[in-house]
């Protein structure tokens, strides 16, 4: 089936459930681990209490593609089912996250909303290889990554934001602030309404051979067989974007699970108080807790702002790449080498950084983070069979999510101790991740995976 060329607003409304799925990905991201530490965790605790994100993607992703793959609706399609199941259960758990009365029932509520947004997101990057031609592929995947920074920035910022309108950003010992519980209300909003908005602006192909579909989808169901059949025929260019995705996602877990106890303690010297070494039947002493807790909300209000001006700087990429692409190919692998490069030397200099200056180190980062979010698809998108688009994509998240297992049980804390105790160091780790990461970028020479022009 030829595909007919979309225009960008075609493209925006097909991809602007990604606003809301990025608002659930920026909050658990920027303040799961403030959560997790107003609750009780220690540092060292934290990167395992984030295994619950990588491990549902693992297991999410792959069935919800292959699912997919052999889902159609004439009202519904093929893949806009699964965004919409997922966004609601995703606002559900985004709006009580933050009303965990204990640190196990968040790090429950992590596991609920991690697997639902991955039962949104993985349909999002099959659809665009859906409905765009080859020739559109770099565009729409960068189209996706501006919508994704704006989510990322708006999203980052919403504790400080409802904060400057009033609302509390102080509590008692173990209660996240208002403010948090605020920000994650409207995310779970916004998340429900974007998602609606694609389902009833888009709609899709269907299989380009009914009879054969019908065909495929009436035989019995071998899902295991087949994912493992599609993992070991998965093509060299697959393998390679395998290794790139490895140290990406190592150092971006990193960040996630560990930049707030690594910045609020290094950069702003308001580390999260523990309440066991407070005297807290002693009045001095309790107040002495409340204004070390209440320094430590107000910094993790700063981090987060600040690590917002990643997803605002990868909009800026992807805006300058939409205009780019939207009249001329790119050069994939080179455009993703010096983009993860750039954002490795973002987490190194984090040790010599101010508050005043953090934000600049956040810039260098989201332009890696703008590079993520599209080169990878878009290389692998032309290099795999369009029929298995679902499946395939899902395969090419466990590239994504071993990483993130592997940092959880120990990796960020095992290589970040060889270079000391302070939790900074683990930010120099994800810097040096991101530039093996981009140095790896050498491996690719598929010349259709590195740009599409170059086949013609």
């Amino acid at each position: 089936m030829e595909k007919r060329t979309l225009s960008f607003w075609q493209i925006w409304n097909m991809s602007f459930g990604f606003l809301g799925i990025q608002f659930g990905f920026a909050l658990q991201g920027g303040f799961m681990s403030r959560i997790f530490q107003t609750l009780g965790a220690g540092k060292e605790e934290i990167p395992l209490l984030w295994i619950a994100a990588p491990l549902t993607g693992l297991l999410v992703q792959p069935i919800i593609g292959y699912m997919s793959d052999r889902t159609w609706s004439v009202k519904w399609g093929r893949r806009r089912p699964y965004f919409l199941v997922g966004a609601i259960l995703s606002s559900i758990a985004l709006f009580f996250v933050p009303h965990s009365p204990a640190l196990w029932v968040a790090a429950g509520f992590l596991w609920i909303l991690d697997a639902s947004i991955n039962i949104s997101m993985e349909p999002f990057r099959a659809l665009v290889a859906d409905k765009l031609p080859q020739s559109q592929r770099s565009y729409g995947f960068v189209v996706q990554t501006l919508i994704i920074g704006i989510g990322t920035w708006i999203a980052s910022n919403l504790p400080w934001m409802v904060s400057q309108l009033g609302v509390s950003n102080e509590a008692a010992s173990g209660v996240v602030p208002m403010s948090v519980k605020v920000a994650f209300a409207i995310g779970a909003i916004v998340f429900l309404l974007s998602i609606l908005y694609t389902v009833f602006k888009t709609e899709e192909y269907p299989p380009e051979d009914m009879e054969e579909f019908e065909l495929e989808k009436a035989k019995k169901n071998n899902f295991i067989p087949d994912i493992l059949n599609n993992i070991g025929s998965m093509p060299m260019t697959m393998k390679k974007l395998g290794v790139i995705q490895f140290f990406s996602w190592f150092a971006f877990f990193t960040m996630w699970s560990m930049a707030n106890p690594a910045l609020t303690e290094h950069i702003f010297h308001t580390p999260a108080p523990v309440e066991a070494a407070f005297n807290m039947a002693d009045s001095a002493q309790a107040e002495a807790f409340n204004v070390a807790n209440t320094k430590f909300q107000e910094s993790s209000n700063s981090v987060g702002s600040a690590m917002g001006i990643y997803g605002l700087s990868s909009m800026a990429f992807a805006l300058l790449l939409t205009f780019y692409t939207s009249k001329r190919n790119i050069n994939r692998k080179y455009v993703h080498l010096f983009s993860l490069i750039l954002g490795g030397i973002g987490f190194l200099l984090m040790s010599y950084a101010s508050p005043e200056n953090l934000k600049y180190c956040f810039v260098l980062i989201g332009f890696a983070w703008g590079s993520i979010l599209s080169m990878p698809y878009a290389m692998l998108s032309s290099s795999v069979d369009p029929k298995k688009m679902g499946v395939i994509m899902g395969i090419f998240n466990m590239f994504i999510v071993v990483p993130q297992i592997i940092a959880a049980l120990g990796g960020i804390n095992y290589v970040s101790n060889l270079l000391g105790e302070e939790a900074i160091n683990a930010m120099t780790v994800a810097g040096v991740s991101l530039v093996i990461a981009g140095l790896c970028n050498l491996l690719i020479t598929d010349k259709n995976a590195i740009s599409y022009q170059e086949e013609n």
